[in-house]
């Protein structure tokens, strides 16, 4: 009896998100299987079936979208403008959040909130103004536009390492202090491995917002001298306009490819360290 009442449902959830993620999962397949095909073959009804015969295209696409647009200047920018960024994130992040955490006063309520604000306000209202601020403190190259994603990146940052920092005991941190150690090397010493668990997550969560962000970059980059790889898809266009398809779905597979990647090698860390992140304390 509680078998069935309790395995029936569970076997309903099962299949309802195993057709969601096949749903979710299509779009990817489909850019997948476009881009070893010729360029009249996705352009045509045969754009949803298997590369077979006078279609396939084999690599000449992928060859194609890394020799022309500039493709590997963009992809070292983007590569540049992540590291950067998603450093500069967890190092400001972690060592604010162990202030809010460590010492209770007001202002380190104000940090907080204003943190935990920042993440529901919607990008739209600030990027008129961010765009001229940028344009007024020399922040749109690639070298410190991290300045500005560590701003747009902190409030998630934030939440999640001061929920885990609330977990650490703080005698932990006494002892080091009377052992001498100042404040910095209590941070880097004992606080700051023991923070890998959240650091892998919100490093991976980082990594995927920045690698794929595309309306940031427009904005305050100036496109004609500096163009990530999301930035360049749209520029694979012929003459008249025409779009050059294949080379443009080989180069948004070489896109997101990094991505999976990263996410497949830390995503037995992100549900951990967002757990961690969770205690209230």
């Amino acid at each position: 009896m509680n078998r069935s009442k309790n395995g029936i449902p569970g076997l309903g959830w099962t299949v309802f998100f195993s057709i969601l993620s096949a749903l979710y999962m299509y779009p990817i397949v489909m850019i997948l299987l476009n881009s070893f095909k010729v360029e009249t073959a996705i352009s045509t009804s045969t754009a949803f079936q298997m590369p077979t015969g006078d279609s396939f295209a084999g690599f000449s696409n992928y060859i194609d979208a890394i020799a022309s647009k500039g493709f590997l200047q963009s992809m070292c920018y983007s590569l540049l403008i992540t590291i950067t960024s998603v450093a500069l994130i967890l190092l400001c992040c972690s060592m604010c959040a162990w202030y809010i955490t460590r010492v209770n006063n007001l202002l380190s309520k104000a940090v907080y909130l204003l943190c935990a604000f920042s993440m529901v306000v919607p990008f739209q209202m600030v990027m008129f103004t961010l765009s001229q601020t940028a344009d007024r403190l020399k922040l749109n190259t690639p070298w410190n536009i991290c300045v500005i994603y560590l701003g747009f990146g902190a409030g998630l940052a934030v939440f999640l390492f001061s929920g885990f920092m609330k977990s650490i005991p703080i005698e932990i941190e006494e002892a080091a202090m009377i052992d001498g150690c100042n404040p910095l090397q209590t941070y880097f010493k004992v606080v700051f491995p023991i923070l890998k668990p959240t650091m892998i997550s919100v490093g991976v969560l980082e990594t995927m917002w920045v690698w794929n962000d595309y309306l940031l970059p427009t904005l305050v980059l100036d496109i004609k001298k500096y163009r990530t790889v999301p930035m360049l898809i749209q520029y694979f266009r012929g003459s008249y306009g025409r779009v050059e398809m294949g080379p443009m779905m080989a180069c948004i597979v070489l896109t997101i490819l990094p991505v999976i990647v990263i996410y497949l090698v830390g995503q037995k860390h992100i549900i951990k360290g967002v757990l961690a992140g969770a205690v209230k304390g």
